[in-house]
């Protein structure tokens, strides 16, 4: 079941399972409100298992760039398309959220992006990352990183 992501009011459903629940929800909520903002684009979600695909080429992405294989169970997922760029947003358990923005045109950006939602530990898989912060007034403080992608997919 598709969910639209409501950034005025912030809701945990489809993340009930993470430690980091309400942070989380904060996290995805930001950026629904970034698409919406930027593009005018309605930021939607499924449920990980709905959304296999777009998993599976996150985590390819990941584990052919940089050999990361990711230990917490994906919860929701993303694709679309704004302008030229293909995005993929996957949101896990443990609190982190991976969006890979991959432009189709040749010798565009492409990179994958990682948000640690506000009470999480780093990830040991991500521990050679170091991440900046940022203030959300709908996800507290927000820990982000990333790198570029180098192969097409």
């Amino acid at each position: 079941m598709t969910y639209v992501v409501d950034f005025e009011t912030v809701s945990t459903v489809g993340l009930e399972s993470s430690p980091v629940a309400a942070a989380l929800a904060g996290l995805r909520a930001n950026e629904a409100r970034y698409f919406k903002n930027k593009y005018d684009h309605v930021f939607t979600v499924e449920p990980a298992s709905s959304a296999e695909p777009t998993v599976d080429w996150v985590h390819r992405i990941l584990k052919d760039e940089r050999g990361i294989v990711i230990a917490s169970r994906p919860l929701e997922a993303t694709e679309f398309q704004v302008e030229n760029i293909r995005m993929a947003y996957v949101f896990y358990e443990s609190g982190l959220s991976i969006n890979v923005m991959y432009t189709l045109d040749d010798g565009g950006k492409r990179a994958v992006g990682f948000k640690l939602s506000d009470g999480m530990d780093v990830p040991a898989e991500l521990d050679a990352f170091k991440f900046a912060r940022q203030k959300s007034k709908l996800a507290g403080t927000i820990r982000g990183s990333y790198f570029v992608i180098k192969n097409e997919y």
